[in-house]
Protein backbone atom coordinates (compact mmCIF):
# COMPACT_ATOMS: atom_id res chain seq x y z
CA UNK A 1 0.00 0.00 0.00
CA UNK A 2 2.89 2.35 0.80
CA UNK A 3 4.03 1.94 -2.65
CA UNK A 4 0.64 2.93 -4.41
CA UNK A 5 0.61 5.93 -1.82
CA UNK A 6 4.11 6.93 -3.40
CA UNK A 7 2.64 6.53 -6.62
CA UNK A 8 -0.60 8.76 -6.28
CA UNK A 9 1.57 11.44 -4.04
CA UNK A 10 4.41 11.51 -6.51
CA UNK A 11 1.67 11.68 -9.92
CA UNK A 12 -0.04 14.30 -7.96
CA UNK A 13 2.71 16.43 -6.94
CA UNK A 14 3.07 17.99 -10.49
CA UNK A 15 0.35 20.47 -11.05
CA UNK A 16 -0.14 19.76 -15.24
CA UNK A 17 -1.50 15.93 -14.01
CA UNK A 18 -3.44 17.41 -11.26
CA UNK A 19 -5.10 19.98 -14.13
CA UNK A 20 -5.34 16.66 -16.64
CA UNK A 21 -7.20 15.04 -13.99
CA UNK A 22 -9.70 17.42 -12.95
CA UNK A 23 -10.16 17.77 -16.83
CA UNK A 24 -10.90 13.95 -16.65
CA UNK A 25 -12.96 14.36 -13.77
CA UNK A 26 -15.60 16.15 -15.93
CA UNK A 27 -15.43 13.41 -18.51
CA UNK A 28 -13.47 11.14 -20.58
CA UNK A 29 -11.13 13.13 -22.91
CA UNK A 30 -8.53 12.29 -25.87
CA UNK A 31 -5.01 13.32 -25.48
CA UNK A 32 -5.34 15.70 -27.76
CA UNK A 33 -8.04 17.44 -25.76
CA UNK A 34 -6.01 16.81 -22.66
CA UNK A 35 -3.18 18.62 -24.45
CA UNK A 36 -4.91 21.80 -25.57
CA UNK A 37 -4.77 24.01 -22.86
CA UNK A 38 -0.94 23.11 -21.81
CA UNK A 39 1.80 24.44 -24.02
CA UNK A 40 3.65 21.29 -24.55
CA UNK A 41 4.16 18.60 -26.52
CA UNK A 42 2.17 15.61 -27.20
CA UNK A 43 5.11 13.54 -26.16
CA UNK A 44 5.41 15.56 -23.25
CA UNK A 45 1.71 15.14 -22.13
CA UNK A 46 2.01 11.31 -22.94
CA UNK A 47 4.56 11.01 -20.22
CA UNK A 48 2.06 12.75 -17.80
CA UNK A 49 -0.48 9.99 -18.61
CA UNK A 50 1.69 7.37 -18.17
CA UNK A 51 2.23 9.05 -14.50
CA UNK A 52 -1.26 8.76 -13.77
CA UNK A 53 -2.16 5.79 -15.58
CA UNK A 54 0.64 3.57 -13.98
CA UNK A 55 -0.40 5.68 -9.73
CA UNK A 56 -3.77 4.20 -10.84
CA UNK A 57 -5.50 7.05 -11.46
CA UNK A 58 -6.95 7.17 -15.04
CA UNK A 59 -7.11 4.32 -18.13
CA UNK A 60 -6.38 5.01 -21.66
CA UNK A 61 -8.66 3.00 -24.93
CA UNK A 62 -7.30 3.16 -28.22
CA UNK A 63 -9.94 2.94 -30.79
CA UNK A 64 -8.10 3.07 -34.30
CA UNK A 65 -5.66 6.69 -33.82
CA UNK A 66 -7.38 8.12 -30.98
CA UNK A 67 -6.25 7.18 -27.55
CA UNK A 68 -8.99 8.33 -25.08
CA UNK A 69 -8.40 8.66 -21.43
CA UNK A 70 -11.32 8.30 -18.28
CA UNK A 71 -10.63 9.05 -14.64
CA UNK A 72 -10.37 6.42 -11.86
CA UNK A 73 -11.42 7.88 -9.19
CA UNK A 74 -11.42 4.68 -7.08
CA UNK A 75 -7.08 5.52 -7.43
CA UNK A 76 -7.62 8.18 -4.94
CA UNK A 77 -9.65 6.20 -2.40
CA UNK A 78 -6.18 5.23 -0.85
CA UNK A 79 -4.71 8.27 -0.46
CA UNK A 80 -7.68 10.00 0.64
CA UNK A 81 -7.94 7.09 3.72
CA UNK A 82 -4.36 7.83 4.30
CA UNK A 83 -5.20 11.28 4.46
CA UNK A 84 -8.07 11.32 6.74
CA UNK A 85 -6.20 8.85 9.22
CA UNK A 86 -3.76 11.41 9.71
CA UNK A 87 -5.67 14.76 9.81
CA UNK A 88 -8.17 13.76 11.74
CA UNK A 89 -8.28 16.11 14.56
CA UNK A 90 -11.89 17.35 15.95
CA UNK A 91 -12.07 20.45 17.53
CA UNK A 92 -11.15 18.90 21.40
CA UNK A 93 -8.02 17.47 20.05
CA UNK A 94 -6.88 20.77 18.90
CA UNK A 95 -8.11 22.53 22.27
CA UNK A 96 -6.49 19.56 24.09
CA UNK A 97 -3.03 20.56 22.41
CA UNK A 98 -3.41 23.98 22.56
CA UNK A 99 -3.79 24.16 26.60
CA UNK A 100 -0.67 21.54 26.11
CA UNK A 101 1.56 24.05 24.14
CA UNK A 102 -0.04 27.56 26.38
CA UNK A 103 1.09 25.22 29.47
CA UNK A 104 5.08 24.46 28.06
CA UNK A 105 4.99 27.88 26.96
CA UNK A 106 3.96 28.97 30.72
CA UNK A 107 6.11 26.04 32.41
CA UNK A 108 9.08 27.61 30.17
CA UNK A 109 8.24 31.69 30.97
CA UNK A 110 9.25 30.74 34.76
CA UNK A 111 12.05 28.77 34.27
Amino acid sequence: MAADLDLVFAALADPTRRAILAALMAGDRTVGELAEPHEMSLAAISKHLQVLARAGLLAQERTGRVVTCRALPDGLRAAGIWMQGVGGFDADDLDALEALVRAGLAAGAQD
